[in-house]
């Protein structure tokens, strides 16, 4: 029950903020001693922040005819991390990038880039200027996701500054560009549990979709707020003092 918790407060808060939630799971799981084997806590605590991400963008979802060249921009700038990751995992490589010095210099060093994207000048928006080119840019950019400590919502909202989007803009890319990620993750997931016939599904399992839903919805609604009066420097502060500490431990 207490590895359940924490791990849907972590999953709902650090998912769509931009500090890396998959390092946030992975220092928190070493330092608990929990158990990450869990696959079907893995899936449970995706699906809850993929639905909270779907309840949030509802209208636009249900009216996709209007909506979807917007869509598929999204779908275009997915395809790269989704064709990169799935190597990744075939080669059984992601393990490798799995450790403390790796999440603390990622952690420093694409904060410090967040911090220099953020200083660009304000003058897009997502409805006018989100080309299927700038789709195209931003989905390499999410790549880098990939490797723990980088922050697939930190990359994705730096490669929408870069291009000059506002901010609440650029988070908005960023939780657009999470439904098919989160998607992707939630499948393959449970398409290993259906071949390991391990598709049981307990009340914990249950508990972590709702709290990881409710974590994910609440930071959602905050981060636009938040950024429609202030800058991501914070942000580039806590990932700075977080990533020096990660690598004195890890040194």
């Amino acid at each position: 029950m207490f590895e359940v918790i924490i791990l849907s407060i972590v999953q709902g808060v650090t998912e769509f903020l931009p500090i890396s939630s998959s390092a946030h799971l992975i220092l928190i799981s070493k330092y608990f001693n929990f158990n990450n084997e869990n696959l079907t806590l893995d899936i449970s605590l995706h699906l809850g922040s993929l639905l909270a991400i779907i309840f949030y963008f509802r209208k636009e979802l249900l009216n996709f005819m209007s909506n979807k060249k917007l869509f598929f921009k999204i779908i275009l700038s997915s395809l790269p991390v989704m064709i990169f990751g799935f190597f990744l995992i075939k080669l059984n490589l992601i393990e490798h990038l799995r450790n403390y010095k790796v999440i603390g210099w990622c952690t420093i060093i694409f904060g410090i880039f967040l911090y220099f994207c953020d200083q660009q000048k304000v003058k897009k928006v997502i409805n006018k200027d989100f080309k299927y080119s700038t789709a195209a840019y931003i989905g390499f950019f999410q790549v880098l996701s990939l490797i723990p400590g980088v922050s697939r919502s930190g990359i994705t909202i730096s490669g929408a500054r870069f291009f000059h989007f506002k901010r609440v803009d650029s988070a908005k890319i960023s939780f657009l560009l999470s439904i098919p990620a989160l998607s992707a993750v939630s499948l393959f997931g449970i398409q290993k549990l259906i071949t390991t016939n391990n598709l049981y599904i307990s009340s914990l399992n249950l508990l972590g979709i709702v709290l990881s839903f409710l974590f994910s919805y609440i930071t959602i609604k905050f981060l636009v707020k938040f950024l429609q009066k202030f800058s991501l420097v914070s942000f580039v502060f806590y990932r700075i003092v977080l990533g020096c500490i990660i690598l004195f431990y890890a040194y």
